[in-house]
């Protein structure tokens, strides 16, 4: 610039900003984000997956993460997508995503949805656990959950019929039902904090009946079991035996605290003015205690067991052993995909 005979020159353009290193290609975003043989990493991982709050994500952002993760499973990274942001695209991905057809998944039927509809559901069967219609309406409501969710987290290699999972739902809502009746009527000379455990006992009989009911096609022609680096070595009905054990004792323990701890705190506060007063007030406060419970029962229950479980080869069927010991001379341990 040339002013009053002075020549100033303007001071340079700033240097751009370094561009961001783009993100590497080879994180594995097929295994969750923490170690998966410690429970503190198998509990981290279930807090995300079964994150309520993943229920109220919006249909753009469910196609924004699926969106980066097809993309970044092709090599294709984002611009300016951090690691973290990888990570969340990948939970949220997986919260509505089905991981075998990729079908979005009915709503009340993910993961995400397991502690709002059981505390409703469970708060309700614990409030009105007194009369027949009650106990028959709860707990038909409770397997018709359980029937969507089985449904909606079905294993793609092994699809569930129609036939399957009308017999499961028919047999483990009967099992539930005639549980709860049958208990129901030998407490009524018993305490009535004694018939506050009815519901719990109904549930976990259901669980028994419902989950090898609907497994039972893994039972008769066995779970694919690989070696450590996933080649596939055969099918085990002995996997699936572990495999099924194993989710049944977790569901069991996971609905343990919401049915054991809220009984005790309601037939005490139940003796005091407050719900003298305001009878309507139980439901509620029920439902609340149960949801309490199942934020921290549901993700540690989940992680009790890796959901990658394995077994010694000593341990399954005589004719698989041999076939492994033949053809695998060096494989001690198998391992298979427990289910959830």
């Amino acid at each position: 610039m040339h002013t009053a005979g002075v020549l100033t020159c303007d001071p340079p353009p700033p240097p751009p900003p370094p561009l961001a290193a783009e993100l590497s290609t080879s994180i594995n975003i097929k295994e969750p984000r923490w170690d998966q043989s410690t429970f503190i990493g198998r509990a981290k991982h279930f807090f995300t997956v079964t994150d309520p709050r993943n229920i109220l994500l919006t249909n753009e952002q469910l196609t924004h993460a699926h969106k980066v993760i097809t993309d970044y499973r092709e090599g294709n990274v984002s611009p300016g997508l951090t690691e973290d942001e990888l990570w969340r695209a990948k939970y949220v991905f997986d919260s509505a995503f089905h991981p075998d057809t990729g079908e979005k998944m009915i709503l009340i039927g993910r993961m995400s949805a397991q502690v709002p509809m059981n505390m409703t559901i469970t708060g309700c069967m614990m409030t009105f656990y007194k009369t027949t219609p009650a106990v028959l309406f709860w707990q038909w409501i409770n397997q018709s959950f359980n029937a969507i969710v089985n449904y909606t987290n079905r294993s793609g290699d092994a699809p569930i019929t129609v036939n399957q999972l009308g017999t499961a739902y028919v047999s483990a809502t009967t099992g539930a039902v005639a549980t709860a009746l049958g208990l129901n009527a030998l407490t009524k000379h018993i305490s009535p904090l004694i018939g506050r455990f009815v519901p719990f006992a109904a549930v976990a009989a259901a669980n028994c009946i419902n989950i090898p009911l609907m497994r039972q096609r893994e039972l008769q022609h066995g779970i694919p079991i690989t070696d450590e680096n996933d080649n596939r070595l055969g099918e085990s009905t002995k996997a699936a035996q572990q495999a099924i054990s194993q989710v049944v004792v977790s569901r069991i323990l996971m609905a343990s605290p919401g049915m054991a701890i809220p009984p005790f705190l309601m037939n005490h506060l139940e003796k005091k003015a407050f719900l003298k007063r305001f009878p309507w007030m139980s439901a509620p406060i029920q439902v609340s205690l149960v949801g309490f419970c199942l934020v921290f029962a549901t993700p540690l229950c989940c992680a009790l067991f890796p959901q990658k479980s394995s077994m010694s080869v000593s341990r399954l069927e005589p004719e698989l052993q041999e076939k492994i010991r033949a053809n695998h001379p060096g494989v001690e341990r198998v391992y298979f995909n427990k289910g959830l």
